[in-house]
């Protein structure tokens, strides 16, 4: 019978059926960071027992590391240098992969385990983190799990999941070349709403899709969890293929040839039923941010705040207006007209060699408006040392941009770095109450929208 790709992933993974939906599912990847992997680690210690299989597990420090130049274990995190100390002792007492503070292959988590062929097509990955679910832009069933569960994952290599159903977004017709991956994830979460993915593993496809480059693949599944799905997937193609095979970790010799024919089988099969299908029209969407304080209270650049008496559903209605208390704003006004104090370009979500490609070019000869503080941070120090062999680090500094270490910094604050009291445009996921310091308002965009609104100093589109 035709199978859907998440079908196809479950089952390959599909240890023992439990009953009530539920599954034993492998684990082909563990993926640790230091403000939750050290918690794992030393449960597992406390328990006694041993991890399964430390080949398979990777932990990398990111989540708060300095990000400042000439950094080191010194973090402005409360009590981070133990976290980093502490998961440095777990990781080589356990005997498994640590990509250390300035090891050449640190970097947020869900960018170096795709940058390192870690993760593959029809592979299994999980990590205390939500957004490990960006991982599904290769294929993969990759999924965000608690300290708990990533114990009793390294103690067996297996979890106790419950099986989500499936959906199927397809994308079709062509976006304007000014919309980005990021204005396409935002318009479905604003469109469909911020839980229509509970309960799903959601696939994206269509031409839309397609056509993305890996990066904006990335982008789109990053935030499958902000629409509140288990997870979110992109079927591999030709593509996708040639950015794996480019890694480090890739299969080499006869064993590339094969990996790839079982890849290309990692599809959707024609009248493979869904539990549920939705449509979308690209011609729809348009260059977006938010104006409140979750990504599905968003707005085109060129539209208003809107008025909460507008929403017909009385929660979202009353979610608006509190927004709109705690962002300072009011209905009606023009985006374009919302002053901003700082710019962040960063985080698992745009961060990618793409991503600043695309702010570069926007910001190539300007200059951000002065009273704006702006950042960007790349990904990972691979992607840090790709930019700066292209020049993209002279351009960052020359419009005004501080250029940082690799890290997940700015994207959310953990007692450290702060935006606090400031109004943000960002590229990052999250735009909730403080997710950028206490009393920090954050707008979510693209990068190009994020390097536009930082040189002309208001929330804007960039030109193209």
């Amino acid at each position: 019978m035709p199978t859907t790709l998440f079908d196809k992933l479950w089952e390959l993974h599909e240890v023992a059926v439990l009953g009530d939906r539920e599954c034993l599912i492998y684990t082909d990847r563990i993926f640790l960071h230091e403000r939750t992997g050290s918690i794992a680690l030393r449960g597992l210690e406390q328990a006694g027992r041993d991890v399964r299989a430390p080949g398979r597990v990777f932990c990398i420090m990111d989540h708060i590391v300095d990000t400042r130049p000439g950094r080191g274990d010194v973090t402005l995190v409360p009590h981070g240098r133990e976290f980093i100390e502490a998961t440095r002792h777990s990781a080589s007492r356990a005997g498994i992969h640590l990509f250390d503070v300035n090891d050449p292959r640190q970097g947020i988590v869900h960018v170096a385990a795709a940058e390192h062929g870690i993760v593959l097509p029809g592979m299994s990955a999980v990590c205390p983190d939500s957004h490990t679910c960006t991982l599904g832009a290769l294929g993969a069933l990759a999924w965000g799990i608690g300290s708990t569960e990533a114990e009793h994952a390294l103690a067996t290599s297996t979890l106790r999941v419950s099986r989500p159903r499936s959906m199927r977004v397809n994308l079709r017709g062509e976006t304007a070349p000014d919309v980005t991956a990021k204005d396409i994830i935002l318009h479905l979460i604003a469109r469909f709403g911020s839980q229509s993915g509970r309960g799903y593993a959601v696939e994206f496809a269509g031409p839309a899709i397609r056509a993305l480059a890996m990066d904006g693949r990335f982008t789109i599944c990053n935030m499958a969890v902000e629409m509140g799905a288990f997870t979110g997937l992109i079927a591999p193609d030709e593509r996708t293929i040639a950015y794996v095979s480019s890694t480090k970790c890739a299969p080499a010799g006869p064993l590339a040839d094969l990996a790839a024919a079982h890849w290309r089988e990692l599809r959707s099969d024609e009248g493979a039923g869904f539990d549920l299908e939705l449509e979308v029209d690209c011609a729809e969407i348009s260059p977006s941010v938010t104006w409140g304080t979750n990504p599905e209270q968003l707005a085109p650049i060129s539209g208003v705040v809107p008025d909460p008496d507008a929403f017909a559903d009385p929660r979202k209605a009353l979610a608006a207006r509190e927004a709109l208390t705690y962002m300072d704003l009011s209905a009606g006004t023009a985006l374009s007209s919302i002053r901003i104090d700082a710019a962040f370009i960063g985080s698992c979500t745009n961060n990618r060699l793409g991503d600043l490609r695309a702010a570069a070019n926007y910001l190539r000869g300007k200059k951000i408006a002065p009273w704006v503080q702006a950042l960007c941070v790349p990904g990972s120090s691979a992607v840090k040392r790709a930019a700066e062999a292209e020049g993209l680090d002279r351009i960052f500094r020359a419009a005004g941009f501080e250029w940082r270490e690799a890290g997940c910094s700015l994207c959310f604050h953990a007692g450290g770095e702060s935006f606090g009291g400031k109004r943000v445009i960002s590229s990052t996921n999250r735009n909730f109450q403080g997710r950028q310091g206490p009393g920090a308002r954050t707008h979510l965009g693209s990068p190009q929208t994020v390097a536009a609104s930082a040189c002309q100093g208001y929330i804007r589109a960039a030109e193209t």
